[in-house]
């Protein structure tokens, strides 16, 4: 099990190292330090220096917390559905997230709102993204039927995308290419004020997992046994909401809608560590979450090019094969 997470922890640092040093220009590992440690070295220039501390840095921190963030979320989703399928982009949380992102910055015209700032559309994100989430647990109270609530998770994603279509279509081009942009996804459009909030986020969030451990072990042997050990369902029900919307919501708000990251990073960490207890799968899916979400940026990147390509794209890209392959070689999805 150390071993595990040794090679998981080198591949995080040697990933974030490459990650602040190779893009359109390569900058050397010593004047990275230099330009963190804000030393006064000749050769680390003022340029150099604004890459690294206001472009580089931020993105590649940015990707740890995004990929420990949205494997949280989807490790959290498939125990509380005991559904290997669920995550915050299959059961629709991402496209009510989307939805409200899209209200504020297509919307904001016609209402007389102006231009949206950075803590609108997050506030927006979130808010969506608890609507959603918060619909799919009262469906879920009627509908015993997993699949049927995947059903209706991704009817509730089409509604949304409608209602994004209609938006788009009344809506201006600055709006529509802002949208747009932000939907294809990126890591690069972060400040240190953005990663202060999200960084804050994710530290609640951090303190709510402790107190939801044992009963998410609980859970997956049912419900009827978490209340035989006096779990409060209903409590470890909304705190699972909590932790998923600000996750789901927040990320989503700042990266934009980032796939299968949610889905694939859980099985992953199972695969890896065939256990049920979440004291280890939680640090596992934070660990391989972040790692793998640096390897998509990296490669999004194209180093030594002038070119990049949308997150989204590299993380759809490499997260689909792998699902398949799971599912070639387990035959089955276990959660």
């Amino acid at each position: 099990m150390k071993k595990q997470f040794l090679i998981l922890f080198i591949l995080l640092i040697v990933f974030f190292i490459a990650d602040v040093c190779l893009g359109t220009v390569y900058i050397e590992p010593g004047q990275v330090l230099d330009a963190i440690l804000g030393l006064k070295n000749p050769q680390t220039g003022k340029t150099v220096r604004y890459i690294v501390t206001e472009l580089r840095l931020p993105r590649a921190i940015m990707a740890v917390l995004t990929g420990a963030g949205l494997a949280i979320a989807g490790l959290l989703m498939q125990t509380l559905f005991k559904n290997p399928l669920a995550g915050p982009f299959v059961l629709g949380i991402s496209s009510g997230a989307g939805l409200g992102v899209a209200l504020v910055i297509m919307g904001a015209t016609a209402f007389g709102l102006g231009v949206i700032s950075g803590i609108g559309i997050i506030t927006a994100s979130v808010v969506g993204s608890l609507a959603v989430l918060l619909l799919i647990i009262l469906m879920s109270l009627r509908i015993k039927d997993t699949m049927g609530l995947l059903i209706v998770g991704l009817m509730v994603g089409s509604l949304s995308s409608a209602i994004v279509g209609i938006l788009s279509y009344f809506s201006s081009s600055e709006e529509l290419k802002r949208y747009v942009f932000w939907s294809l996804g990126s890591l690069g459009n972060i400040n240190w004020d953005d990663l202060l909030i999200i960084t804050f986020l994710f530290l609640i969030v951090i303190v709510l997992l402790f107190w939801i451990i044992k009963p998410l072990n609980a859970l997956l042997l049912g419900e009827s046994y978490a209340l035989s050990l006096g779990i409060n369902i209903k409590k470890t029900r909304w705190i699972i909401i909590i932790i998923t919307s600000i996750l789901a919501g927040s990320i989503t708000a700042f990266a934009g809608p980032i796939a299968f990251i949610g889905l694939a990073v859980p099985h992953l960490s199972r695969l890896i560590l065939p256990t049920v207890n979440h004291k280890i799968l939680i640090p596992m899916a934070i660990l391989l979450g972040a790692t793998l979400l640096l390897f998509c940026d990296l490669v999004s990147q194209l180093p030594f090019s002038s070119y990049s390509l949308p997150i989204n794209a590299v993380t759809s890209l490499l997260g689909a094969p792998l699902i398949i392959w799971l599912i070639m070689r387990k035959r089955n999805l276990h959660f």
